[in-house]
């Protein structure tokens, strides 16, 4: 199986360097409209294809994103391994406002969001114990030295409803937790990405402390380090890659066949509704 690399986030990231054959794709979902269209593209023969997440022009509330739609979109492109970048607050002093921290555990706050392809009519439970695939991280982490882009390797994302930021308590409840970053997207991108079987890892790019240390929290400074760094992340991007094998390996922790005992539902107790939208995610186990 060739990789072809999917790529999550905001602007600025579909301009990389170096890419050919560039072309914006309407993308459909029979879980509704993804965030935007997809751009397919290649990289020395790397199939690229990158979704933004809040649309163009940043028009979706992370709480209003269509989470099923955008992961079914980049697997009906086929995605075999997934790439989020996106904005976050430290809950730890060592972790200041630029840093780039690979992301991989979870701790999910979300309440409002779909966070499942599967639910009545077809039950499916997969393991997110490990929820980043370790040959993306250690690609990601290769490339970030070999393009003298810092990252700090491993950390626990919390991901809140949104759209507005934490109280004063949340906050250091969470640095109370153990936790390291805090933002609003990555669930239930994440369980959803393995439940479609793609290989997946965070950046997390810190913009600013969370209000546990900080008077507030403004938008207008997050987007000041957003801007600053975003050649930081192109270059670290870019490097992956080049790097990336261009012939698939699989898995070590199997996000590349999560599905294989994650089906509870009997065949004929089946709802034939649930298994037509998930003729891309589950196709493979489903057999259709």
């Amino acid at each position: 199986m060739k990789t072809i690399w999917g790529i999550v986030g905001g602007s600025g990231l579909y301009d990389l360097e170096g890419l050919t054959s560039v072309e914006w794709r309407t993308a459909t979902s029979p879980w509704g409209p993804p965030s935007d269209a997809v751009l397919f593209a290649e990289y020395e023969g790397l199939p690229i294809r990158f979704l933004p997440r809040h649309g163009r022009g940043h028009r979706l509330s992370p709480d209003a994103i269509n989470y099923r739609a955008n992961i079914d979109a980049l697997n009906r492109a086929g995605v075999t391994d997934l790439v989020s970048v996106s904005a976050c607050g430290s809950l730890q002093e060592a972790l200041p406002p630029s840093t780039l921290v690979l992301v991989d555990q979870f701790i999910d706050r979300t309440r409002g969001r779909a966070s499942s392809f599967f639910g009545e009519g077809l039950v499916a439970h997969v393991s997110m114990a490990d929820p980043v695939s370790p040959p993306l991280v250690d690609a990601l982490a290769a490339a970030g030295a070999a393009a003298g882009v810092a990252c700090v390797r491993g950390g626990t994302y919390v991901a809140m409803e949104g759209p507005q930021f934490s109280t004063r308590a949340e906050s250091r409840l969470y640095q109370s937790w153990g936790a390291d970053v805090i933002g609003m997207t990555n669930m239930p991108e994440a369980k959803l990405a393995r439940e479609a079987e793609l290989c997946y890892a965070s950046v997390a790019m810190v913009t600013d402390y969370d209000c546990w240390r900080a008077a507030s929290v403004t938008v207008q400074e997050m987007l000041a380090v957003m801007a600053a760094n975003i050649g930081r992340v192109q270059r670290l991007l870019v490097q992956l890659m080049r790097s990336l094998p261009r012939d698939h390996p699989a898995c070590p922790i199997g996000s590349d066949r999560a599905m294989d005992f994650a089906l509870i539902t009997a065949p004929a107790q089946r709802d034939a509704g649930r298994l037509a939208m998930l003729d891309a995610v589950a196709g493979r186990v489903l057999e259709i």
